[in-house]
């Protein structure tokens, strides 16, 4: 997903931590999914719904986009929820990267460059160890590494964040749902607590999502793109929510969504992408959408 910038006052990033603390607490009993609420500034008057905010690609404004040092930088302004992208290495290890190649986020064009165009899946995890991540977004985070996915919901777990997870092109990487899940299983991320209120897994392959269905029914699902009206029904089969641009929403579109129940038997949510910039959470919610991914 292309990114643009949501500016969130100072006070809605004192007020997300407060929500984030009541919603955990308050989580409870057959809710499947607990979501955090999250203001733009203002706390959200009684009935009415906040809308919950993701850091995409983690702090991205703040730290070099999908880096440990993104994570740790939502996690110090309070944002509870954090986006990635998922891709598979030539040996077969999954890390954390959403660009097709290496060529804008680290410097691989010079630690090997006759490696053009510098694919993620015609490197090793090795070779990706030894690419610095960092340095292009500022001297300061010079040395900071690609992550495994591993160490990535590492890192989450550490500091008690919750994970929307895009598996990226899954196409090119056959089999990449299955291996996700058996990642998610033996990092403990396929558990009650995380698949309760912890975990989305999103991909803009409609087939991809339904593969992470059927293979684990517990895990909450979406996609990416905005669907027509008559493909809904079809894909609220196996997916949670509906993540499409900003640009594509429709009042129409909207509420063709939200008359759907998805697989839990919950009424299908709409997070929203590549938001314009200067747009509030207030306005993003006040047209419909339940989340932001910024």
């Amino acid at each position: 997903m292309h990114r643009r910038s949501l500016r969130i006052p100072a006070a809605g990033v004192a007020y997300l931590v407060a929500a984030a603390v009541t919603s955990s607490a308050m989580a409870s009993g057959p809710q499947e999914f607990a979501d955090v609420a999250v203001s733009s500034g203002t706390r959200a008057g009684p009935g009415t719904a906040a809308t919950l905010v993701i850091a995409h690609r983690g702090a991205s404004r703040y730290a070099p986009e999908n880096t440990l040092a993104a994570v740790d930088a939502a996690h110090h302004r309070g944002l509870i929820w954090v986006e990635n992208d998922v891709q598979r290495t030539k040996d077969g290890r999954l890390v954390v990267m959403h660009d097709a190649t290496l060529r804008r986020t680290t410097d691989a064009a010079k630690v090997f460059p006759g490696r053009a165009p510098w694919r993620v899946g015609d490197f090793t995890a090795a070779e990706l160890a030894r690419l610095d991540a960092g340095s292009w977004f500022g001297r300061r985070f010079t040395g900071e590494r690609v992550p495994t996915l591993a160490g990535y919901l590492r890192r989450l777990d550490h500091n008690g964040q919750r994970l929307l997870l895009e598996i990226k092109a899954p196409e090119k990487y056959p089999g990449i749902e299955a291996q996700v899940i058996r990642e998610l299983r033996a990092r403990g991320w396929l558990d009650r607590a995380h698949v309760r209120s912890r975990l989305v897994v999103q991909s803009f392959s409609a087939s991809c999502v339904k593969a992470v269905h059927e293979a684990v029914p517990e895990i909450r699902t979406g996609i990416l793109g905005a669907p027509a009206v008559d493909e809904l029904a079809r894909y609220a089969r196996f997916a949670d929510q509906i993540n499409p641009r900003a640009s594509a929403l429709s009042s129409r579109w909207l509420a063709a969504v939200h008359r759907l129940r998805g697989p839990h038997g919950r009424r299908l949510q709409v997070y929203v992408w590549d938001v314009a910039k200067n747009t509030s959470a207030r306005s993003v919610r006040a047209r419909g959408a339940e989340g932001v991914i910024e």
